[in-house]
C-alpha cells in the first residue's frame, strides 16, 4: 500500500471557514495539501511536512478524518488526513479576507488559496476530497487535545538491578522519544505531567526541551505510586485547561487515566485501550464531550 498524509486546513470562524486548496500544473489539479511519508517517517510528521512544503504553513492539527482509499498506478493507495488550524505564525499564502492566491515552497505546487467551504469543494478535482470536505462538518471543527503517552522502550525490567522507577529508556526508547519531540509538537502542548518514573521523564524530556517547557512530575501516576483521587484530579485539571495536555504514565496505569476522562466527558467507561510502549492516545474534546479518541504508535 501506498501511505501519505495530509490536512483539511481551515481559517477563520467555524461557522463559517474558508479552506486552503492547492495547484498541482503537472496533473492540473486542485486538492488538499498531502503527500507520501518517506521511509520510516511517521504518518503525522509527514501530514506536517507535506502541508508545509506544499502551503508554507506551520499547522496545528485537530481531529483525525477518515481516511481516503484510492488506487494510484494499480496500487492502493491511503492517504490519512486531519482537521488543521492556521495559527497565524507561519508564511501565509494569501491575504485576509480573500481568496489569496499565492504559491507554497514546494515546486510540484504553483498556487495556494484559501477559499469558502463550498467554494472550495466545487474547486477541487477528485471525489474523494469533495466528500471528505463535506464530512468535516458533522463533528466541532475546533477541539482540545488531550494526549495520553506511554512511556518509550526501556529494556527489560527483570535485568533491571536497580529501583525500577530509576530504569532509563534504551537506545530504541531514546530514538522512539526524538520522533515524539516532532509529532506531539503537531498539537503544541503546553501542559505536560508525567509519572515521575525516570524512563516517562526520558520520553516527553526532547519535546520539553524543544519547546522550552517544564515538565510537572507526579509520583501519582506512577506504577509504584498509583493514587487513583489524586490522579483523576490531574486528569479533571487537563481536561479544563484551556491548552492541549500530555500525561505520560505507564501501561498498567494508563486504561484507568482515559476510564477517568471518558467519565468526566459524560461517557461510559469504556475497554481497556491498550498502548504499545511509546505510542499515544490523543481524546478530542470538545464543550465538554468526547469528540474523538485515536490511537497511535511510534
Amino acid at each position: 500500500m501506498i501511505r501519505a498524509a495530509g490536512a483539511v486546513v481551515w481559517r477563520g470562524e467555524e461557522a463559517d471557514p474558508e479552506i486552503v486548496l492547492v495547484h498541482r500544473p503537472a496533473y492540473d489539479d486542485w486538492s488538499l495539501p498531502k503527500g507520501k511519508l518517506r521511509n520510516g517517517e511517521h504518518v503525522i510528521a509527514a501530514a506536517l511536512r507535506e502541508v508545509r512544503e506544499e502551503t508554507g504553513l506551520g499547522v496545528v492539527l485537530g481531529r483525525a478524518l477518515p481516511p481516503v482509499h484510492y488506487l494510484k498506478d494499480g496500487r492502493l493507495k491511503r492517504v490519512d488526513y486531519w482537521l488543521a488550524r492556521d495559527p497565524g505564525d507561519g508564511p501565509d499564502p494569501g491575504e485576509e479576507g480573500g481568496e489569496g492566491i499565492g504559491t507554497g515552497i514546494d515546486e510540484e505546487v504553483d498556487e495556494v488559496v484559501w477559499l469558502p467551504i463550498e467554494e472550495a469543494v466545487r474547486r477541487l478535482t477528485y471525489q474523494w476530497d469533495r466528500h471528505l470536505l463535506r464530512a468535516v462538518g458533522a463533528a466541532p471543527l475546533t477541539t482540545t487535545p488531550l494526549i495520553f503517552l506511554r512511556h518509550a522502550l526501556a529494556g527489560s525490567r527483570q535485568e533491571w538491578k536497580g529501583d525500577d522507577d530509576h530504569r532509563p529508556l534504551d537506545e530504541r526508547g531514546r530514538t522512539q522519544a526524538e520522533i515524539l519531540a516532532t509529532v506531539l509538537g503537531a498539537y503544541r502542548p503546553e501542559r505536560l505531567v508525567s509519572s515521575h518514573s525516570r524512563r516517562c521523564t526520558q520520553t516527553i524530556g526532547p519535546y520539553a526541551e524543544r519547546r522550552g517547557l517544564e515538565v510537572r512530575r507526579e509520583k501519582a501516576l506512577s506504577e509504584s505510586g498509583y493514587a487513583p483521587r489524586e490522579a483523576e484530579r490531574l486528569v479533571r485539571e487537563s481536561l479544563a485547561a484551556a491548552e492541549a495536555a500530555v500525561l505520560c504514565s505507564h501501561g498498567k496505569v494508563l486504561p484507568a487515566l482515559l476510564g477517568m476522562a471518558g467519565e468526566a466527558l459524560h461517557r461510559a467507561r469504556s475497554a481497556d485501550l491498550a498502548l504499545a510502549k511509546g505510542g499515544f492516545a490523543v481524546l478530542n474534546h470538545a464543550a465538554g464531550r468526547v469528540v474523538t479518541l485515536e490511537r497511535y504508535v511510534t
